[in-house]
């Protein structure tokens, strides 16, 4: 079955890049190290941007290890199908049983995986100086997206968790409060807790670009009776 679907690619166009990878000459063990170590050292590129450009508090270690894993190997597994229909076949039936099992905390951390892959793919198609000029273009957009910090909010956007007794009325007891820190604010839930005795809201906020974090809080903490209060960042990832 597999000798047939080759004789088809081989006359079909759309077949024909594909069939011309896998009639390259297996590669030479100095090209295959010479592959590995210009992947290595491109995908530390990558991790070393990783880690400059982080913004979040969720820094890990081990996914930036996994970054150049995940690019080196890339390389090796290129390299050993090319030239290997049946490699090939048998290596994409393999990886459809694979599942990425980290859960990943930002949507950036997704793209830097398929850019180590790129590039590990790009390397072990023997596109050397490509795959070179690829990470310098991506390491050279991603500093600049992120030193400038463009696209960013003019503000930090926060939720408000905060529990009240009864006695309080919180659609006007803090509203001076919120007039004086806050450009706007939203309430978002409301719900009864402790059997009925509290109430917890959580507030969409946005603060004034002057406002003091600090003063807020402890006004609040106050007008509260000190019950609990949670202001969180949602810009910065906070928990």
């Amino acid at each position: 079955m597999l000798d047939s679907f080759l004789s088809l690619a081989q006359t079909d166009p759309f077949f024909q890049p594909i069939t011309r990878f896998f009639a390259t000459e297996a590669p030479t063990v100095t090209e295959i190290f010479v592959a590995m170590v210009e992947s290595f050292l491109l995908n530390v590129l990558i991790a070393w941007l990783y880690q400059r450009t982080y913004k979040g508090t969720r820094y890990s270690q081990d996914y930036v290890h996994t970054l150049i894993i995940i690019g080196t190997v890339t390389t090796a597994l290129i390299l050993v199908v090319a030239g290997n229909a049946a490699i090939a076949f048998g290596m994409f039936a393999a990886f459809s049983l694979i599942r990425f099992r980290r859960n990943l905390s930002q949507a950036r951390d997704l793209a830097f995986v398929f850019l180590a892959m790129a590039t590990g793919m790009i390397v072990g198609a023997r596109q050397y100086e490509m795959a070179i000029l690829v990470v310098l273009v991506v390491a050279v957009a991603v500093f600049f997206l992120s030193k400038s910090d463009a696209f960013a909010p003019r503000r930090a956007s926060h939720t408000l968790l905060m529990r009240v007794t009864n006695d309080i009325n919180y659609e006007t007891d803090f509203s001076k409060i919120f007039e004086k820190y806050l450009d706007s604010f939203e309430v978002l839930a409301i719900e009864l807790v402790q059997a009925g005795m509290m109430t917890q809201i959580r507030y969409g906020l946005v603060l004034k670009k002057e406002a003091s974090m600090s003063s807020f809080m402890e006004e609040l903490q106050v007008a509260n009776g000190n019950n609990r209060i949670v202001l969180t960042s949602l810009e910065r990832g906070l928990t």
